[in-house]
């Protein structure tokens, strides 16, 4: 037994042979990041082994492959409907074929522009003074005479009770002097009567008529004066009266220029003094102006039919007709402007909106 059995190592030899010798060169064909690669790749493959041969009750499984349908389901709905947005935000549903009013029609010109308002205001006030509310917003549709604003009429409100005060004070010596001069008459007939018996003089006769003639004179005066009283009382009135500003006709406000606390002037006075409320823009009164090329302009009528596009709703066919051709020429853009009315009236059609138009052949 002891001849056959091999004679083991001893713990030196065996710690001699797990030294590493650093003079020994590296495995030909293996680099250090090939060691490193193939160490992971090891492991990869050694976790997946181990979960795979790992026991999954039949649960599990399912619940797995139930998970993935869904999921799966879930992106091919995802996918129909982003398809079927990208469908429909690319593109916009027309109301009626291009030139379809004007079918039967030749084309002659086409020309860009803008729309523009003939009857636009900004309203502003007639006195300068301060805001005390400002009843509109942008957007709201207003009528002829609805208050817009309000200033502060103090000072208007009190001068306006003292020309009422001068006013009664006149009305009142206008009535003493009537009274007075009804009573110098009265004293005028008796001393007449006197005189006719032998008991008044004509000197009193005399003095009793200057009377009535000096209180005729006052009371024509005392009326000159009351209707003087009466107008200034009418113009305070109608200061205070410019302290509320008021539409000077119906429309939208498109802008909201001035706040409560704000001056506001007819004319700028410097500093952060305003000059307008709002504008107002008069809907009805939109039309379309473009500029057509003067080489061009012989084929442009009064009353031509035009079929206009806005930018914003290009395949909306809007009928309009010529108005008129300004009489006038742009020598820098060789240019003359032509107004266009629009036939068919609507909320979408707004100021300085960009449109082209088609000018077709007039009947």
């Amino acid at each position: 037994m002891t001849g056959q059995s091999e004679a083991q190592p001893s713990k030196s030899e065996l710690l001699q042979q797990l030294k590493i010798d650093k003079q020994a060169p590296a495995p030909a064909g293996f680099s250090g990041k090939q060691l490193i690669a193939t160490g992971v790749v090891c492991a990869l493959l050694a976790g997946g082994l181990t979960y795979l041969l790992a026991p999954t009750s039949p649960s599990a499984v399912n619940q797995k492959a139930t998970g993935a349908i869904s999921q799966a389901k879930a992106s091919v709905n995802t996918v129909k409907d982003s398809t079927a947005n990208t469908g429909k935000s690319g593109s916009e549903k027309s109301g009626s074929s291009s030139k379809s009013i004007y079918a039967d029609k030749t084309e002659v010109l086409n020309a860009s522009g803008y729309v523009t308002p003939r009857l636009i205001a900004t309203v502003s006030a007639e006195t300068m003074g301060l805001i005390k509310s400002v009843q509109v917003e942008e957007g709201m549709k207003v009528e002829k005479g609805q208050v817009l604003a309000t200033l502060d009429d103090a000072v208007a409100q009190v001068n306006l009770k003292l020309a009422q005060a001068q006013l009664n004070a006149q009305l009142a010596r206008l009535e003493s002097m009537q009274t007075d001069l009804d009573e110098s008459n009265r004293v005028l007939k008796r001393v007449k009567q006197m005189a006719l018996s032998g008991f008044s003089s004509d000197a009193e006769i005399t003095r009793a008529q200057t009377n009535v003639d000096k209180l005729s004179s006052g009371l024509t005066s005392a009326i000159a004066d009351v209707e003087v009283a009466r107008m200034q009382y009418a113009a305070q009135k109608e200061r205070v009266d410019d302290h509320i500003i008021r539409a000077p006709f119906s429309g939208v406000v498109t802008v909201k220029n001035a706040q409560p606390g704000e001056i506001v002037s007819p004319s700028a006075a410097g500093g952060y003094t305003r000059t307008g409320i709002c504008t107002i823009v008069d809907m009805d009164s939109l039309q379309i102006e473009v500029d057509v090329n003067e080489a061009f302009i012989r084929k442009v009528v009064a009353d031509q039919p035009v079929i206009a596009n806005l930018d914003a709703y290009p395949n909306w066919d809007i009928p309009a007709r010529v108005i008129a051709i300004i009489p006038a020429a742009d020598r820098a853009k060789a240019t003359v402007r032509v107004r266009i009315r629009i036939d068919e009236k609507d909320e979408r059609i707004l100021p300085d909106m960009g449109v082209k138009v088609t000018l077709f052949e007039k009947d």
